[in-house]
């Protein structure tokens, strides 16, 4: 069974949020990156706002200063989180280990 078709204005809204959510997720990266906001607080405001819930943990680990690809998935496989984790789907264990791997560098 396939999906219906959508209506133009359902295309559009649907459009008009996922372009918000990209935006939303762009600012927590940048200030992740500019160092206004820590790991911990984007894990938590994942749990309320689905846009930042549905971060990757790679890329918000990227966004930190000095940290790139190869890094990300080093600390990933340190704490144990797979490479398409994302941040919504952290467990309560990984999102602890996580924040205590980062504040201990």
């Amino acid at each position: 069974m396939g999906l219906r078709p959508l209506t133009e204005s359902e295309r559009t809204a649907a459009r008009l949020k996922a372009t918000a959510a990209r935006a939303d997720r762009a600012e927590i990266k940048a200030k992740v990156k500019s160092g206004a906001m820590t790991i911990a607080e984007v894990i938590e405001a994942a749990a309320s706002m689905e846009s930042i819930g549905r971060l990757r943990v790679a890329e918000l680990l990227e966004s930190l200063p000095g940290i790139g690809q190869v890094r990300a998935a080093a600390i990933m496989e340190t704490v144990g989180i797979a490479r398409s984790r994302r941040l919504r789907g952290l467990g309560i264990h990984q999102r602890r280990a996580l924040i205590d791997h980062l504040e201990s560098q």
